[in-house]
């Protein structure tokens, strides 16, 4: 992963920027070095990085300035890196959208340490939300799909995933599923409910092997376990 992720570090002591392009390098990282915060929007904006290193006492723009307006357009990782350790910086800082601080003097091995754990916490986020995409269900044509698969429902499958769907958590009996199922009173029994769903189970979890969308509540009924759906025509 990180071979392929792009670091701006924003340091105007020529030093400490060159030190921490080196170790950054050496973590197989690609640092990116500036050292006037007038010159750093431009980049963000035509480079985005991965994640910013950020100086808090610059020449040109300051880094709380910086920081508040790369907030207006990016949600990119911010480090404020500092040598003012007053409580009021720290809160400041972390307010107007920070995601961490570090101070002065420092390793440069905590910083590349600080620098892997955002970035971990940050993919780790987007992978569960990619995971969890909502399961689609569109009335009007009697479709559902989840993660842009179809699922092959047949009727009685469709308003059953409907109704446990639209209420993640709650618990429905098997008397209140089969009210939902039919509306012509046929005579049924509890096992019908319990064969939909078993047959909408292996369904979803044709496409999903790990994830329980449906759990049995011993005695009582069925709820469902995944996240929202979206319902839609």
């Amino acid at each position: 992963m990180s071979d392929l992720l792009n670091i701006l570090i924003v340091e105007d002591e020529p030093k400490l920027g060159q030190l921490l392009v080196d170790y950054l390098n050496a973590a197989d990282y690609q640092p990116h070095l500036l050292s006037n915060g007038n010159d750093v929007l431009p980049f963000v904006k035509q480079t985005p990085p991965a994640l910013i290193l950020l100086d808090l006492m610059l020449p040109g723009c300051d880094g709380l300035t910086l920081c508040r307006e790369i907030r207006r357009f990016s949600d990119v990782p911010i480090v404020m890196v500092t040598a003012k350790i007053e409580e009021i910086d720290r809160l400041i800082g972390l307010e107007i959208g920070a995601d961490d601080y570090i101070c002065k003097p420092y390793s440069p091995r905590e910083v590349v340490a600080r620098v892997k754990t955002i970035l971990r916490r940050c993919y780790r986020t987007q992978e569960q939300i990619r995971e969890e995409s909502q399961i689609i269900i569109d009335e009007s044509r009697f479709q559902a799909s989840y993660q842009d698969n179809m699922l092959d429902l047949t009727p009685a499958e469709f308003r059953l995933l409907k109704t446990l769907a639209s209420q993640p958590g709650h618990v429905f009996s098997r008397e209140q599923l089969l009210n939902l199922l039919y509306d012509d009173y046929r005579v049924v029994t509890d096992r019908t409910i319990d064969s939909h769903i078993k047959n909408l189970r292996r369904k979803l979890e044709a496409l999903h092997e790990e994830k329980a969308f449906i759990r049995a509540v011993y005695g009582v009924g069925y709820r469902w376990e995944a996240e929202e759906c979206k319902i839609v025509g």
